[in-house]
């Protein structure tokens, strides 16, 4: 299959220049959404110790972010939601659920080692379509 479109779209996060990634990437009408952590406008983490509150604002941040790509919520086929502790899942279920709950898209809920900041307790992954 050939590309027939790319769009980058940056959050202005010095991280993405530094590291080489982008915040989302549109291609031949899917949206594809970095990993989000819970960062906060002035770059720290917010909600800290408490996955509910994270997952929430990761969740608003992209729906901003699916907004620029030009698509929505309606529009979300997949989300991963990783945790560094599973035993906190059904909190990160139920923010999600504040979004999806008609939705439905695709999920996979997965535990992983520590992110780079251990106040990051969550981070979550996004395919949608524009």
């Amino acid at each position: 299959m050939e590309l027939t479109m790319r769009k980058n779209i940056s959050s202005g996060s010095a991280w993405e220049a530094k590291i080489g990634y982008s915040r989302a990437v549109v291609a031949n009408g899917l949206v594809f959404v970095s990993p989000t952590a819970a960062t906060g406008p002035d770059g720290k983490i917010a909600g800290k110790g408490d996955v509910f509150a994270q997952t929430k604002l990761i969740l608003q941040k992209v729906g901003e972010v699916l907004a620029d790509a030009g698509s929505s919520y309606e529009n979300v086929v997949q989300t991963k939601i990783y945790l560094t502790d599973i035993s906190k899942w059904q909190e990160a279920a139920k923010a999600n659920a504040e979004f999806f709950a008609d939705i439905r898209p695709a999920l996979g809920i997965f535990h992983v080692k520590p992110f780079v900041d251990p106040e990051i307790l969550v981070e979550v992954e996004i395919i949608a379509f524009v």
